[in-house]
């Protein structure tokens, strides 16, 4: 049977990140893509240029079209924009029976733009969180989730553990943001006590459009193919280190987009090395 997940999320005319980033990692993994869009960007490898969001109305509209008629495995959330998408978000995931729910808290663009309004954090907490089994925050956006500084290990578990108490099942604190560390490390900690440390080689590279985007849609995909979630994150982790090590070079001078199909072109023996894992 064909596995199918939704994407609900905004969308990135440079095709580098939300919808778009979505769909392609979808697709690459073997998953049927759905989607409901929550608002359109003007966007390239610059920035951010224009942001206008979709009335929540048609954002429930566009998940009640795809819940009633497909057999959905999973949803992941990526842009949200507003607290009234947010909440319309929620009262949609809890009037079905809803498959597994992947959020990625997405805050702020790679070039510093806000994709989320500051009262929109409060009903992210309280409304949506609590329904999911995963949430995938960079540092910075961990930092708004936890309420406090992230500045080292010890400070990566307590923000882990802060985000916890709101309800989610399983965090994955990623360190791409951090400035201290020799490798790319993740911390993996759910609510039953499970911990695992995610380590891959830095890379040093402007080409990361996206890349919270194609991690969070890679875990989705697995989830909606029956993987258990550790072993999802663990696969999509390598995915998106293959998309970042084999990066495409596009646009001009700015974040430009990582490459999709890097993983599906790996052998098994060389994505299996990319990640070491405590």
């Amino acid at each position: 049977m064909t596995a199918i997940a939704l994407t609900v999320a905004g969308s990135d005319s440079g095709g580098g990140a939300g919808i778009q980033a979505d769909l392609k990692t979808f697709q690459e993994l073997g998953v049927f893509g759905t989607s409901a869009l929550t608002a359109v960007t003007a966007q390239n490898t610059l920035g951010v240029h224009g942001v206008y969001p979709i009335e929540a109305a048609g954002v429930t509209a566009q998940m009640r079209a795809v819940l009633d008629d497909f057999n959905v495995g999973a949803v992941k959330t990526g842009m949200l924009f507003s607290a009234d998408i947010i909440r319309a978000v929620a009262e949609i995931l809890k009037s079905y029976d809803t498959p597994t729910l992947i959020i990625d808290p997405v805050m702020i663009a790679k070039g510093g733009a806000s994709l989320l309004l500051e009262e929109a954090v409060d009903a992210l907490k309280t409304q949506l969180i609590p329904l999911a089994s995963v949430i995938t925050p960079n540092i910075p956006e961990a930092e708004v989730l936890a309420g406090m500084t992230i500045e080292s290990d010890g400070d990566v578990e307590e923000a882990a553990h802060r985000i916890l108490q709101l309800g989610v099942g399983a965090v994955v604190m990623k360190g791409g943001h951090r400035q201290d560390v020799d490798h790319a490390e993740d911390l993996f900690l759910s609510a039953d006590g499970k911990r695992i440390t995610l380590r891959s080689e830095w890379i040093h590279t402007q080409n990361t459009h996206g890349t919270g985007c194609t991690f969070s849609a890679a875990i989705t995909a697995r989830i909606s193919q029956g993987m258990p979630i550790t072993e999802a994150v663990i696969d999509a982790k390598r995915f998106i280190q293959m998309a970042i090590a084999d990066g495409l070079i596009l646009g001009t001078a700015g974040h430009g987009p990582t490459n999709h199909w890097a993983y599906r072109q790996q052998s098994a023996t060389e994505w299996k090395e990319m990640v070491f894992i405590d």
